[in-house]
């Protein structure tokens, strides 16, 4: 298969595009110049230009788009909304609209006159737990969200943008963690790096969530397109934690101090953007769909430690071409 990922050079993005690359020709998409010497080909784009969009799609001719890419800074959505809207709900809407109408145009026999591929285009957009307010938890797809900031909003405005243009998508809300380009774009690393310098962290008792590492989260995207599902899916951890709990569980796994995790309440936190506090999602609808169970948060930190025991966030490293200050749009 040819896939087209875009935030090549984000948590998700790179990791997934490693994983695919081992069986698939792969195209990561990045915003700035930022990558060198990866098993699969950078391409540089700004999403939010127009044209940019169905240029990728015409020089790439994917099977496959996963939409990774986001504006995913809490503060700096709330800083800038309209950036924000545009780069959260109305890109992925553009994406799922060019998918659509290139589907439409092979099921009129007009690929070979268009030069498009003759098989669809299936596409995957990235979203968020955050589209909850976390008052219930255990929430299906078939809750009704109230997303409790700007970054929330514009992700669940993305989410009905990608549905409506392309109803045969599929719109995963996730959670994640897992080894970054730059060692600090998850809340694991985060407590690896402090701990292992000594450093005293903060970690919410009273957050509750289930993340699940980025390398098993790309393995389950290309199961479920596989598989030709489509629609709403949760792609989570089936366990949860609190975040304090979490950076507990991180530190004892790799032989650091827990009593170096404060534990403390959100209210006590002095954080600017509320925060829902128990995004635990079911994972019935996704498991039914593949026959199998989604990994549990245990299992997924082991594997995170067995990485770093092999030395992945080195080899991460080794692909950076230039400082990226690119942190809003992973």
């Amino acid at each position: 298969m040819r896939i087209l990922i875009t935030g090549a050079s984000g948590l998700l993005g790179l990791n997934l595009a490693l994983e695919a690359s081992k069986e698939h020709t792969v195209f990561g998409v990045v915003r700035r110049n930022t990558l060198k010497n990866t098993p699969f080909s950078i391409m540089q784009a700004d999403l939010a230009v127009p044209g940019e969009i169905e240029h990728l799609l015409d020089i790439t001719q994917p099977d496959w788009v996963i939409h990774c890419a986001a504006m995913a800074v809490i503060d700096a959505c709330e800083a800038d909304p309209q950036l924000a809207h545009r780069i959260n709900a109305e890109v992925p809407g553009l994406f799922a609209m060019h998918c659509a109408a290139r589907n439409a145009i092979v099921a009129k026999g007009g690929a070979r006159a268009n030069n498009l591929q003759s098989s669809n285009i299936r596409l995957v957009h990235i979203s968020t737990d955050a589209v909850f307010d976390g008052v219930k938890g255990n929430y299906t797809e078939e809750d009704p969200p109230n997303p409790l900031s700007v970054y929330a909003r514009t992700k669940l405005a993305g989410e009905r943008a990608v549905l409506a243009a392309d109803p045969t998508a599929i719109v995963a809300r996730v959670n994640l963690f897992g080894w970054s380009l730059g060692g600090t774009r998850s809340l694991a690393e985060l407590f690896v790096h402090n701990l292992l310098a000594g450093k005293r962290m903060l970690g919410f008792t009273d957050v509750f969530f289930c993340p699940l590492l980025v390398n098993d989260i790309g393995l389950i995207l290309t199961k479920m397109l596989e598989k030709r599902l489509g629609g709403l899916y949760h792609v989570v951890a089936s366990e949860t934690l609190s975040k304090y709990e979490f950076g507990v569980a991180i530190a004892q796994k790799f032989g650091l101090d827990p009593g170096l995790i404060t534990p403390v309440r959100v209210a006590d936190s002095g954080l600017k953007v509320a925060r829902s506090p128990n995004l635990t999602l079911s994972t019935h609808k996704l498991s039914t769909a593949l026959g199998q169970s989604l990994p549990r948060l245990s299992t997924a930190i082991h594997r995170f430690w067995q990485l770093y025991q092999q030395g992945y966030p080195q080899m991460l490293s080794t692909f950076t071409a230039s400082r990226s200050t690119d942190t809003e749009f992973p």
